[in-house]
């Protein structure tokens, strides 16, 4: 077990400006991030809540009270580079020391590529492992709001639990922490159906089913789906002719 001594890595140094630059970086991105799934006013960014979690967990590798395999563990990191196009310098210009190997790496782990990258996640839930005596704590976010929190706490192998009093923070959440993981790795629904999709005939019926309504296009687009207005008429109202106020009325339109 990790000694009770040894200060967590947050409480020491953080590589501060790498933090920082890729957050402000996922201001630009929008393919495959969270921010597509709902509009959250408070979002904070991934990798800041990334880079929390972690330095939480881990200890100062330069702590003598550090547990030696986790001191290893950190001296055996293979992420540093010289500086040159954003690589991690941290060792270059401050020392070959376990913590700035560590910083090395966090500078790697809480850029955008390293959500999809799963060396970098597998080596940042073995680090988390070592420093907590191989049993991570859960994580509870009693105001999750837009969930980065409880999504990177997942994303590091924690168990994570996260609760809001807005509905629409809770059903953010549930779509990002707690559905997914319950489909992780399982083929498709219906698989055979799912290939007819992009059959000929349904491709016929899509075709045929584009002719119609808005509505009656939604339906048909659906494979082996019969084509069926779900109303006789679009239109909202009618405008009255003749005498009294003009206005709007529902009905159908003549």
């Amino acid at each position: 077990m990790p000694s009770s001594a040894a200060k967590k890595l947050i409480e020491v140094a953080l590589p501060l400006d790498a933090i920082n630059a890729a957050s402000a970086r996922e201001k630009s991105i929008r393919h495959g991030h969270p921010s597509t799934l709902h509009l959250w006013w408070a979002r904070r960014p991934l990798a800041a809540a990334r880079a929390v979690i972690f330095t939480s967990l881990v200890d100062d590798p330069d702590d003598p009270n550090a547990d030696p395999a986790f001191v290893q563990a950190c001296r055996d990191l293979q992420y540093s580079g010289d500086g040159s196009e954003g690589e991690p310098s941290n060792v270059a210009t401050k020392g070959d020391t376990p913590r700035m190997k560590l910083f090395d790496f966090i500078e790697r782990l809480v850029t955008w590529e390293a959500t999809t990258d799963e060396e970098i996640m597998a080596k940042a839930r073995q680090l988390i492992r070592l420093a907590t005596g191989g049993e991570p704590p859960p994580l509870l976010d009693p105001f999750a709001g837009g969930g980065s929190i409880p999504l990177e706490a997942q994303r590091l192998g924690l168990e994570a639990h996260a609760s809001d009093l807005n509905p629409v923070a809770v059903m953010i959440n549930k779509a990002m922490i707690e559905i997914p993981p319950r489909f992780a790795n399982m083929p498709p629904v219906n698989p055979r159906d799912r290939k007819g999709l992009f059959t000929a005939e349904a491709q016929r019926a899509q075709r045929g089913a584009s002719q119609g309504s808005p509505v009656q296009r939604v339906i048909g687009g659906c494979s082996g789906a019969r084509v069926q207005g779900l109303i006789g008429n679009m239109g909202l109202g009618v405008i009255r002719r003749g005498g009294g106020d003009r206005g709007y009325r529902a009905g159908r339109r003549r």
